[in-house]
């Protein structure tokens, strides 16, 4: 048990704060500066998909073939200023993300408790933490009460460290460490770069972002078309030439056939789709920290949810207060505004120990909200509330100070405080679970027949959804050396915690999706029981965790009384069963379990900065239902960049295979590399981003998750590359040879149709039902791009094309329109039974 001093300390006055932040600048870590244009452009032509088409180009410019020289360039440089561009914009998303996910700190202003941006501290102020709290600041300690501070962020060191604030060995918190268990308060002594985690935060900053394992598969991926496509270029090259074809002639069939399997938008088109996803699922109060949270989101198996906050409102209220007697009086009211409800006397001592065995506040309406607000637990604010309503008041709290305390802690499930009274003697007052505070070899001194009787009532409350605390005092003459010893009952409190509206069609729709849901709770076996039936969980068999194994999880989707370590030993055995997790969590405790799961989803809201950054996923409003939507986004992010590879390789495959048997119909150099390159420029440039766009498809959530071991092209995705490139290369090599026959332009037509059929190929992969409207603008774009290729004088030029008629243009859209009316009539009449059967 250890004292507190009976002096108050009303810190630092606003003014008095304005005036040395302007001295000592706000209190935020250094960030490094922005890279360099030069050093951004040279991450963009590093790709081993550029590095071919400059390889090309250098090929071009030695044989002074200025018209394919300036198409290349012009790819080349859309492409580096679409990701340069791209970067830029996500930088100031990640800084965005940082502003909006910045600390808060407790600190007294005015004699006032209040909760403020971390970054608004100056050296002086006096702030107070508790568990589950990141220090904001360098700070020394003027108070601690069973403190203990997780130190490893800066020294490596996993075992918590304890921390004193006796005059003898007054300890300093780094800002940076996480407060593991107690309480404290200390006065800041060094903010911003002059802070422990500041000296080191350059360091950190300067550490380069690692890539996300869908960039380092799509990496790999260009790679090995790099590869392929300088092989493949080669044997065209030497084959030729010993056939004793020019040099020149196959110089140039080789260059076009590299460029013709390259998707050299494919890297910009990635990142762009991960970017739009990651802003959307901002707009539905996801916030990705780390961005390999979006991929893994689209194959998660299990989702491990905690209740408070997630299921249900997270915004705690007393309901029911019943007497020893039994008598039951309720309170009205919502929110923690400390308004008087009932005056009764039974009801005055409930209120006072409620409000003394405390260690929340509650802040007053400021700016445009209106309401109050709870400073520190909410459970513990829902009871100052409580206290109000029973005609008790928060400031009568002055009139008893605290002297002596003991934390509540896992083990014992209660809290214990000693004040001295107004008459000049001590009051204890101690709340805690009933289960404990009721045990025969309990705190209390109390009759068999009150005790069986609370223990039922506490029982039906608990099965009825509501969180029962058990409150009692005992008034001494001196502060008592065992304050937990003779107690006298005053009565149970019952919490309740509403279930969200959104928790019941939310569970659902995770259900439907093929994800496992548990709910993982500290709470009252009846408790959970009660809110898992409410949101349509399975609840007929409650795993507690004094019966939770060492091994595999029992078959059941409700665990109560889940301590700490046992959710992490939770997390493990999923992963080793072969499940990939993701675990909501909102306190310090929860941190551990946060980071072992393969997503570790905080609560942004109402949880603890501990939580916040163990977590990869942020859920602003603290929602069941925006992971479903979170999930939901991933498999759309997914699909879509599935669904560009199609679109993309499928042409790339086509015009490799058009310069590959071309000269064998008589085709000598089917496509000049200009031509190829401006098709592939006008089809998967724009069309390829907005097909990254595309909605979610309407049964994204009703089939099960992709296995994480998936390969990219996997699932039958190059099985539908080779068909849709062989139609495509068969429509266009037929107009080509058929137009040559007939002594029409056949190069131009080959381009024609070429560009024209992957444009319809776009058309038809694209998602049935809701339309893309930048889909069809991108596509009518790029169409009218490809016509004035052939129609254009400065673009024939550039191109090296022939004017076609409008009966030629007619003929080759005819063409290009069967491989997407394939896709289109296979999709909605033989696929059809196959997606009903799913």
């Amino acid at each position: 048990m250890a004292t507190t001093s009976p002096a108050t300390r009303n810190g630092l006055s606003t003014a008095e704060a304005a005036a040395r932040r302007v001295e000592t600048g706000p209190n935020v870590l250094p960030e490094p500066a922005p890279p360099r244009l030069a050093a951004r452009v040279g991450r963009q032509v590093r790709d081993p998909l550029i590095l071919v088409l400059l390889a090309a180009m250098a090929v071009t410019a030695a044989l002074r073939d200025v018209a394919d020289l300036v198409v290349i360039g012009l790819v080349i440089v859309l492409n580096t200023t679409v990701g340069v561009v791209q970067e830029v914009r996500a930088d100031r998303a990640v800084a965005a993300l940082r502003r909006l996910a910045a600390p808060t700190a407790r600190v007294v202003r005015d004699g006032s408790p209040v909760v403020l941006p971390a970054a608004e501290l100056v050296p002086g102020d006096l702030i107070q933490v508790q568990a589950g709290d990141v220090v904001p600041a360098d700070a020394t300690l003027t108070e601690a009460v069973r403190l203990t501070v997780d130190e490893s962020a800066l020294t490596g060191e996993s075992v918590p460290v304890r921390k004193n604030a006796e005059p003898s060995t007054v300890d300093e918190l780094a800002a940076g460490t996480v407060v593991a268990t107690g309480r404290g308060a200390a006065v800041v002594v060094r903010t911003g770069p002059d802070s422990a985690l500041g000296r080191i935060a350059a360091l950190v900053a300067a550490t380069p972002h690692r890539s996300t394992p869908l960039q380092r598969r799509l990496a790999g991926l260009g790679r090995t078309l790099a590869v392929a496509t300088v092989v493949l270029s080669l044997v065209v090259l030497v084959s030729g030439l010993l056939r004793g074809l020019p040099l020149a002639d196959m110089v140039l069939a080789a260059v076009s056939l590299t460029v013709a399997a390259v998707p050299e938008s494919l890297p910009a088109v990635v990142t762009v789709a991960l970017a739009l996803g990651a802003r959307r699922m901002a707009r539905r109060h996801a916030i990705v920290r780390r961005l390999p949270a979006v991929e893994t989101l689209g194959s998660v198996t299990v989702i491990a949810a905690d209740k408070t906050g997630t299921l249900t409102e997270g915004a705690m209220s007393v309901e029911r207060v019943v007497l020893p007697d039994g008598t039951t009086e309720t309170l009205t009211g919502t929110g923690y505004e400390p308004v008087p409800v009932v005056d009764r006397p039974s009801l005055s001592g409930v209120g006072l120990a409620m409000l003394l065995c405390n260690d929340a506040d509650l802040a007053a309406p400021h700016g445009d909200d209106g309401r109050w607000s709870a400073v520190g637990d909410l459970m513990e604010a829902a009871l100052i509330t409580a206290a109000a309503r029973c005609a008790v008041p928060p400031e009568t709290r002055n009139a008893y100070p605290r002297v002596a305390e003991i934390p509540f802690d896992d083990t014992r499930l209660r809290m214990t405080t000693v004040h001295a009274r107004p008459d000049g003697g001590f009051l204890v007052a101690s709340k805690g679970a009933p289960e404990r505070m009721l045990a025969a070899d309990g705190p209390l001194r109390i009759s068999p027949e009150v005790r069986n009787r609370m223990r039922a009532t506490a029982h039906e409350l608990g099965a009825d959804g509501y969180r029962v605390l058990a409150v009692a005092t005992r008034r001494t003459d001196g502060i008592p050396h065992d304050p937990e010893r003779d107690l006298d009952l005053l009565g149970l409190v019952a919490l309740i915690d509403p279930v969200r509206a959104e928790a019941g069609p939310a569970v659902a729709e995770i259900g439907r999706a093929g994800i496992r849901l548990m709910l993982v709770t500290g709470d009252h076996p009846a408790t959970a029981a009660t809110i898992a039936g409410r949101v349509g969980l399975p609840a007929q068999r409650v795993i507690t965790g004094d019966r939770l194994p060492e091994g595999p999880l029992p078959a059941a989707q409700v665990f109560a009384r889940i301590r700490p370590e046992q959710k992490l030993s939770i997390v493990r055995a999923l992963q080793q069963a072969g499940e990939v997790v993701a675990m909501t969590g909102d306190g310090v405790n929860d941190a551990p379990a946060l980071r072992a799961a393969d997503i570790g989803v905080a609560m942004g809201r109402g949880g603890t900065e501990a939580a916040r950054q163990a977590g990869d996923l942020v859920l602003a409003d603290d929602n069941i239902a925006t992971v479903a939507a979170a999930v939901e986004e991933g498999r759309r992010i997914y699909t879509n960049i599935r669904r560009f590879l199609t679109y993309a390789l499928s042409g790339g495959l086509a015009e490799v295979a058009v310069m590959l048997i071309g000269p064998f119909l008589g085709l000598a150099v089917p496509l000049l590399p200009a031509q190829i390159l401006w098709i592939n420029m006008l089809t998967h440039g724009l069309p390829g981003v907005a097909l990254g766009a595309e909605p979610a498809e309407r049964a994204a959530m009703d089939r099960p998750p992709r296995t994480p071991d998936e390969a990219i092209l996997g699932d039958g995705l190059a099985g539908r590359v080779l068909v849709t490139g062989s139609m495509i290369t068969a429509v266009a090599l037929t107009a080509a040879t058929v137009a040559q026959a007939n002594g029409r332009p056949w190069q131009s037509v080959l381009f024609t149709v070429l560009g024209l059929a992957q444009l319809g190929v776009a058309l038809a992969i694209r998602r049935q039902g809701r339309r893309n409207h930048s889909l069809d603008l991108a596509v009518a774009s790029s169409l009218i791009l490809q016509l004035g290729g052939v129609w254009l004088e400065p673009l024939r030029s550039l191109l090296g094309t022939a004017t076609l008629s409008l009966t030629d243009v007619a003929l080759c859209a005819v063409a290009a329109a069967v491989p997407g009316l394939a896709i289109v009539v296979y999709t909605r009449f033989a696929a059809a039974p196959l997606r009903s059967a799913e």
